[in-house]
């Protein structure tokens, strides 16, 4: 799978556990767009559609995380919280500094492809 932050490509380092799974299944027929919303000060959260598969482990997260929030939601961490996720994958490609560059100013919209 590939995923772009406002047409920005970026690496993502996909967990292998049911919920990425089943977002590959989802995103094998169609793109994924989601518009994500800035919250906390350290996160973007948005709606998925539908709900995947959860296997929530309380969690301490850092810039780049890729995580799935209530089954129906996917947040890309740019700063650090601690909370019940399913961890979905993590961005390797950019320092926590070029996360906050990408995430901490506005909302964006997620593009998730399957390639």
């Amino acid at each position: 799978m590939q995923m772009k932050i406002n047409d920005v490509p970026v690496s993502v380092q996909w967990e292998n556990n049911d919920s990425v799974a089943a977002l590959i299944e989802l995103v094998r027929e169609a793109p994924l767009t989601i518009q994500m919303s800035l919250y906390g000060g350290f996160e973007q959260v948005g709606p998925i559609g539908m709900s995947l598969p959860r296997n929530d482990v309380q969690t301490t997260t850092t810039a780049g995380d890729v995580v799935l929030y209530s089954g129906n939601q996917i947040v890309v961490f740019y700063g650090s919280n601690s909370w019940a996720y399913t961890k979905l994958g993590k961005i390797t490609d950019k320092s926590a500094s070029e996360m906050a560059d990408l995430l901490g100013n506005e909302d964006v919209t997620i593009t998730i492809t399957f390639e």
